[in-house]
């Protein structure tokens, strides 16, 4: 069963488990789409509403925008499962004969490329829906301010956790210009998501204490 079709509380009783995976990638990729979602209902809300009229079309763009973000990173609640148990099963492989360990090399090299590139893909994805969310701040239903706090705090949450899973991977890669590529521009994804999330943070904060 794939872990988007889980019920909140298997999958969350699955993640409190020992088992291995869904771990820190999986979780990341939940909250982007929390967040990626949040930020789509806050959009939904302000549309059709006589109060917020001048942001009508800027917020169907915003929701338009969100909804494929939503389940871009949805979809990566699953890939980053998958690419563990990629690995997982390369380090099983047989290494009895000089042709096993060329294989099993290989294999694991390959398992921990793709470990790297898809919380990488959940990065730049929350990162978008970042960008997307910040465009909120030109005008949207008030009441729902504390709905976009928490989504930038849920999409922040998304990018810095990938992260951490991008850098215990990059380590293990053989192929170095691809290890300092993805450090250079995760880094560089980090950064600006830092800025974003604070900012919205920032702006919501003064919005429900004014």
């Amino acid at each position: 069963m794939k872990l988007v079709e889980m019920t909140v509380n298997t999958y969350i009783d699955t993640v409190a488990s020992d088992a291995p995976a869904p771990g820190g990638g999986s979780a990341s990729a939940l909250c982007g789409a929390q967040g990626a979602g949040l930020a789509t209902m806050v959009a939904g809300l302000t549309i059709g509403k006589k109060k917020y009229a001048e942001f009508n079309d800027a917020c169907v763009e915003i929701r338009d925008n969100g909804t494929p973000l939503v389940e871009a990173l949805k979809a990566q609640i699953d890939k980053d499962t998958d690419a563990f148990n990629l690995v997982s099963a390369a380090f099983k492989m047989p290494k009895e004969t000089d042709e096993d360990k060329k294989a099993r090399s290989a294999a694991i090299q390959h398992g921990t490329l793709v470990s790297t590139e898809v919380p990488f893909e959940t990065m730049t994805l929350a990162l978008d829906a970042l960008r997307n969310a910040k465009k909120l701040l030109n005008g949207f239903n008030t009441n729902a301010a504390s709905d976009l706090g928490v989504a930038a705090l849920d999409l922040l949450a998304c990018v810095k956790g990938a992260w951490l899973n991008v850098l215990i991977n990059i380590g293990s890669l053989k192929d170095t210009e691809k290890a300092e590529m993805f450090r250079t521009q995760g880094l560089a994804v980090v950064k600006e998501a830092e800025e974003i999330a604070g900012e919205i943070y920032g702006e919501i904060e003064k919005i429900i204490c004014q």
